[in-house]
């Protein structure tokens, strides 16, 4: 079956649906964790890298994918979707112009420029779009390729990039361990002459991830998982099939809703150890986490006790749990300070979650955070994915039902999210939002 572009089967029209969530459930039960959106999206552009077909498992059934295979599709490419297989049958001389009307709604897109400027030594990608949460410049990913011979421009809201003379490896040193960078730096060394250095890279799960993939291909790279990468330059890639690693920002969203509802939950499908320092915040907030083979188990009994969070690049606290964060001191004893390092527009949720009654004062990239007992229903709009996602566990600790909109938001990141809802006990319901009125003179 082909992924199209079309929402998961739960949703109507993108933008119109709500989410209704009546408060006071206690998250309790099992619940399994699919392929991580961060990682999948990356290997899917990786695929572009190999003539022949690649098969990516594990991954998520969302809406971000359905985009990205989009983006595939008009650079030539043949993909389908079956059960969690995305198949992707890459051409010898794959497209080389990526548009603007998908790479606006998915910035995780750009990362087509490497790999299409290492395969063709031409790219022409527009500049991308993606969640409203601060800025996010490409300098590094411009940067580098530079570093690595290529000649850089920009018109008319895109970004394009030629090596006619193929790309050279190069030292290339990061400034902020940025993802995103590190995985487009990534793809377009493996085919460079030479060996490419890259430090300061980020160090995520996603991005070892992602070296396995492209070892997996007849890559040569050294240090995944570490500060430091040494890649080899070779000649070509062979495509492979590789299973994408369990979503630990999902995983993570479990267990935060598990300590805010005094529940009991076990998160299956994921490495615990990606998510040390979440969990250990979960723990010094008063909950119970036992690791499990295959994921963890979260327990709390009482109130949440105040625990103060900062957010920092991998090991360190994820930027993506920041609004579970919240909505977890929203309802603690006492008083949270919370400190957003990595996107200078995260707090834009916080308005929404004050709608549901959480007493949160941000002065630039802090909150402080007065935790009450309970939360009131109101109506709420997502912002994001994961402030959506936030916004929905923050209701479970409401008085009577809330109603969250702009819903399209969780649907690029969480597949089948009413679903595990309710599999954990809450009450909700997914519906079509009623028109919006009309006013005439």
């Amino acid at each position: 079956m082909s992924l199209s572009l079309e929402p998961p089967a739960a949703s109507t029209i993108a933008g119109v649906d709500v989410i209704q969530v009546h408060g006071g459930a206690r998250l309790a039960g099992d619940v399994s964790v699919v392929g991580a959106k961060n990682s999948a999206l990356k290997l899917m552009a990786a695929a572009l890298l190999a003539s022949g077909e690649s098969v990516i498992t594990n991954v998520p059934r969302i809406t971000d994918i359905a985009i990205m295979a989009e983006v595939l599709r008009r650079l030539g490419c043949a993909v389908s979707y079956h059960e969690g297989d995305v198949t992707i049958e890459t051409p010898a001389e794959p497209g080389t112009e990526a548009d603007y009307d998908l790479v606006r709604q998915l910035r995780a897109s750009i990362c087509v420029l490497g790999p299409l400027l290492a395969r063709r030594g031409y790219v022409r990608v527009a500049h991308p779009g993606g969640d409203a949460i601060g800025s996010r410049g490409l300098d590094m990913h411009v940067d580098g390729l530079a570093r690595m011979g290529a000649e850089i421009s920009g018109e008319h809201g895109f970004v394009i990039a030629s090596a006619p003379r193929g790309l050279r490896g190069a030292t290339i040193w990061l400034d902020f361990p940025s993802v995103g960078a590190t995985e487009n730096l990534l793809m377009a060394a493996v085919l460079a002459r030479g060996e490419t250095v890259i430090d300061n890279a980020a160090r995520e799960p996603e991005i070892v991830d992602i070296c396995a993939m492209l070892t997996s291909m007849g890559a040569r790279i050294e240090g995944a998982g570490t500060s430091t990468l040494h890649i080899q330059g070779v000649d070509g890639l062979s495509p492979v099939r590789h299973a994408t690693i369990g979503d630990r920002i999902v995983a993570g969203t479990w267990a935060f809703g598990a300590a805010m509802t005094r529940g009991d939950v076990t998160v299956s499908g994921v490495d615990a150890a990606w998510l040390e320092i979440a969990l250990d915040k979960v723990v010094s907030a008063g909950g119970v986490v036992e690791p499990q083979p295959d994921g963890f188990r979260v327990r709390m009994d009482r109130r949440p006790t105040s625990v103060d969070v900062v957010t920092l690049p991998f090991p360190g606290f994820p930027t993506d749990l920041l609004p579970m964060a919240i909505g977890m001191a929203a309802v603690s004893e006492g008083a949270s300070l919370i400190t957003e390092n990595i996107f200078d527009g995260r707090f834009m949720f916080v308005n929404e979650m004050a709608r549901l009654g959480a007493d949160i004062r941000t002065d630039g990239h802090h909150a402080v955070v007065q935790g009450r007992e309970r939360l009131s229903s109101a109506p709420v709009a997502a912002t994001d994915i994961r402030a959506g996602a936030g916004l929905v566990i923050a209701a479970l600790c409401a008085d009577g039902m809330t109603e969250v909109s702009r819903v399209y938001h969780i649907d690029r990141g969480y597949p089948g999210f009413v679903a595990d809802l309710r599999r954990l006990g809450v009450k909700v319901e997914r519906v079509e939002a009623p028109e919006a009125p009309t006013f005439t003179f």
